[in-house]
């Protein structure tokens, strides 16, 4: 990555474990991709005093963004089936949730890279394309 992802916390404070959780499993979509020049991920847990929720019972919510050349690719986890919220008590299944969402986001924008610049070499060829019916 160009710069260094920027982690926050909001409404928790922060961890180390999760702050190295999260470096490691940004390390892993730069694998699939290694041109990401920033990106950001939030992890929150909101505290809402109408809630029947204790803060600690609250789920954590994750926003992840990533700057890839031409794009951002945005997920935003928030849990809202029940078996969701209660699985997102855990940070690190809200985290595994939202960067396995980030990480098809990803494939899809490589595959998308891959194939404009296929059709691009074919026309530069000036080679007939096929469009997918």
């Amino acid at each position: 990555m160009q710069t260094p992802v920027q982690i926050s916390f909001h409404g928790l404070d922060s961890s180390e474990a999760v702050e190295t959780r999260i470096r490691e499993k940004i390390a892993k979509l730069e694998q699939f991709f290694d041109r990401i020049t920033a990106g950001r991920v939030v992890v929150e847990r909101h505290h809402s005093s109408s809630s029947h929720l204790s803060t600690k019972d609250q789920p954590f919510h994750i926003s992840i963004v990533l700057e890839v050349p031409g794009e951002e690719l945005v997920v935003k986890r928030d849990p809202k089936s029940d078996a969701s919220l209660k699985d997102h008590q855990d940070v690190n299944i809200a985290l595994r949730d939202a960067f396995a969402v980030m990480q098809r986001q990803l494939k899809e924008y490589v595959a998308r890279r891959r194939r404009d610049r296929q059709l691009a070499e074919r026309a530069a060829r000036n080679e007939p394309i096929l469009q997918a019916e």
